[in-house]
């Protein structure tokens, strides 16, 4: 809900400059209108995340709470035009972030919680689907398929949540879906976008212990997230 909020006002504030520059007046100046018509362009993102887990179980029980947090986005996008209105766009990231799970079958909290702090290296593979562009403004949706490398994984640890290690796999594949708008002022465009995305594949590594009361009863555990950037380019 904040970064949903931070994304509308952040939107809002980005409007009403643009209208104060007449890009919503009856016959705008058009910007840039070239500019997408280059084969090949590039750009940069900042953004938030909010990271989540689908936790899917063997037998039924009391839940994992999961406390999600707000994280941080950084990266680059490398745009090809395939046709007027569909793009294949490669966005190279760097996402941190934090997850919590309370395990409810403890008293005692150091065994009940399990900080899972990640750090990932997106790679993002997605088709994007422009509308006709009106005057200085072009929405448009996005989707595809990426692939992530969580370098904060403890994969190879032989360790396992008996000495506290909470263990995930390296690699995952996701799917992504979202939708954004093209802003096009006079020296750059303006790109705001919001996008789920949802891992495909199960990333829990099992405790050594099959009966493990910390993953024993999981059946798979897999990500999903929120992402809300702000593309310049």
């Amino acid at each position: 809900m904040k970064k949903t909020a931070v994304f509308t006002l952040f939107l809002l504030s980005f409007l009403g400059y643009s209208q104060s520059k007449g890009m919503f007046s009856k016959n705008p100046i058009i910007h840039l209108e070239n500019f997408q018509k280059q084969r090949l362009y590039f750009g940069y993102y900042l953004g938030f995340n909010s990271f989540d887990f689908k936790i899917d179980y063997k037998t039924v029980g009391p839940d994992i709470q999961v406390k999600k947090t707000t994280g941080f986005n950084v990266g680059v996008v490398a745009d090809l035009k395939l046709q007027e209105y569909i793009n294949l766009r490669f966005e190279p990231g760097l996402y941190y972030t934090k997850r919590t799970l309370h395990y409810p079958n403890f008293t005692n909290e150091t065994d009940a919680v399990r900080d899972v702090n990640s750090t990932y290296i997106h790679f993002p593979l997605l088709l994007k689907f422009s509308s006709v562009r009106t005057g200085n403004i072009r929405p448009y949706i996005l989707g595809g398929l990426s692939t992530t490398l969580n370098l904060s994984s403890n994969s190879k640890s032989i360790d396992d949540n008996e000495q506290q290690k909470f263990r995930v796999k390296s690699w995952s594949t996701n799917y992504e879906l979202g939708f954004g708008i093209d802003f096009f002022s006079e020296y750059f465009i303006f790109s705001p976008s919001i996008r789920g995305c949802f891992s495909l594949k199960d990333e829990l590594i099992r405790d050594n212990d099959p009966n493990s009361p910390w993953t024993g009863n999981i059946e798979s555990l897999k990500s999903r997230a929120i992402f809300i950037n702000f593309t310049f380019h």
